[in-house]
């Protein structure tokens, strides 16, 4: 096993992780960062809702939060791990002689690669609603941690929607247009436009809070 298959997020500190991301590798990149922060939104988003007092109109809506949240952090986690390793394959293809081979193997290193990030951004889009329900719902003395969340939320969604696309993009390498990439890979190309739409939504989110979370921040105060 490389240096580089031994940084994972359960088997790593957050330290060792970092100091792998760091490093000029690739593996982990930001493709793994993504899914460090969509586990982190996670993570805030169960700690918002544990913070929220359950009433009985709301009691089954925060369980099924917090259940939601729980398995998503765990996904997020092995999402990122998932993305390193495709990473990896990433690489060696392009370390391939020129030739059919190099091509194919840049192929399918793409292909994966964008499959990797679109998977990751499926999840982070899925998980826009319960962070939303919580800015209106949430405890109100939580609401900074929502704005956090939403930026992690943000951050996982941007870097999912960047990735697809420049992996998507990397089959020209291989002698394909972007026509031809669309026509080929249809699902994969609209995950691009649905991550973009993503993007605007949380942002409205984030501005029709963020009064509530900095009232000082003079932006916010006029």
């Amino acid at each position: 096993m490389s240096d580089a298959e031994k940084i994972t997020t359960q088997r790593s500190t957050v330290d060792e992780w970092t100091v792998g991301l760091s490093q000029s590798t690739g593996s982990p990149g930001g493709g793994a960062g993504a899914g460090v922060m969509l586990a982190i939104a996670a993570s805030l988003t169960s700690m918002v809702a544990g913070y929220t007092e359950a009433d009985p109109e709301r009691a089954d809506r925060l369980a099924a939060i917090l259940a939601r949240a729980a398995t998503l952090r765990e996904s997020a986690l092995q999402l990122a791990d998932d993305d390193a390793t495709a990473s990896r394959a990433f690489g060696a293809a392009f370390k391939v002689d020129p030739g059919p081979e190099r091509d194919e193997a840049i192929r399918r290193a793409a292909i994966g690669a964008a499959q990797s990030s679109a998977e990751l951004g499926h999840h982070a889009v899925a998980a826009i609603d319960d962070l939303s329900w919580l800015a209106e719902h949430g405890k109100r003395a939580v609401i900074a941690d929502v704005v956090v969340a939403f930026g992690a939320l943000r951050a996982a969604v941007a870097g999912a929607r960047t990735n697809a696309s420049f992996d998507l993009a990397t089959l020209k390498s291989s002698g394909s247009t972007l026509d031809e990439i669309h026509a080929e890979h249809p699902r994969l190309w609209d995950s691009v436009e649905t991550l973009t739409t993503a993007i605007e939504r949380i942002d409205a989110c984030t501005d029709s809070i963020d009064h509530r979370a900095a009232p000082t921040d003079p932006v916010g105060a006029s």
